[in-house]
C-alpha cells in the first residue's frame, strides 16, 4: 500500500465512520515500532505503521485508523481526546476502532545451559558466560540458542 492509497483510505473510513472529512495528511512511517499509529496535535496530521498492514491485513489498519480518527476529530472539536477521556473511549466503541495495536516488535531471548546442574537460564540480554555462573549451583553457562517469540 502506498501513501497515497493510505490517504484515501483514511478520508474514506472519516467519511463513513465519522461523518466528518480528514483534511490533512496521513503517512506511513518507518520509524515506528512498537505503536500502531500516531496523532500529531501541532500538524494535525497522522502517521502509521506499514507493519500493522502488512502483518495483519487491511482490517487491522482500519482499527488503527479509526483509533488515531478518534483522536483528531476529537482535538479538533475541542474535546477530550486523550486515552484516559470517557468522550475517546466511548467514540472508539462507538466506531469500533481498536482499542491497543497487536503485537508488532519480536522480543528475542538467549538461552543458556548449565554444564553441572543442566538447568536452561534464558535471557534477554547476551551475557559474558566467563563472568557469570549458574544461580542454582554456580556450574559453568554455556549458549544454547536464541528464540525469538
Amino acid at each position: 500500500m502506498t501513501n497515497q492509497e493510505l490517504q484515501a483510505l483514511v478520508e474514506k473510513v472519516s467519511q463513513e465512520s465519522f461523518r466528518q472529512p480528514f483534511c490533512h495528511r496521513a503517512t506511513f512511517n518507518n520509524r515506528l515500532r512498537t505503536t500502531g499509529g500516531r496523532y500529531h496535535l501541532k500538524s494535525h496530521d497522522l502517521d502509521f505503521n506499514q507493519l500493522v498492514f502488512e502483518k495483519y491485513g487491511k482490517d487491522e489498519l482500519i482499527k488503527v485508523i479509526k483509533h488515531e480518527l478518534c483522536h483528531y476529530h476529537l482535538h479538533l472539536a475541542g474535546r477530550g481526546y486523550q486515552h484516559k477521556d470517557l468522550e475517546f473511549k466511548q467514540l472508539l466503541k462507538k466506531t469500533g476502532g481498536s482499542r491497543y495495536t497487536p503485537p508488532l516488535a519480536t522480543a528475542t531471548y538467549q538461552v543458556y545451559q548449565c554444564q553441572k546442574c543442566h538447568q536452561e537460564v534464558s535471557r534477554r540480554r547476551k551475557i559474558d558466560t566467563k563472568r557469570y555462573v549458574c544461580g542454582n549451583c554456580q556450574g559453568k553457562l554455556k549458549f544454547l540458542k536464541t528464540i525469538e517469540s
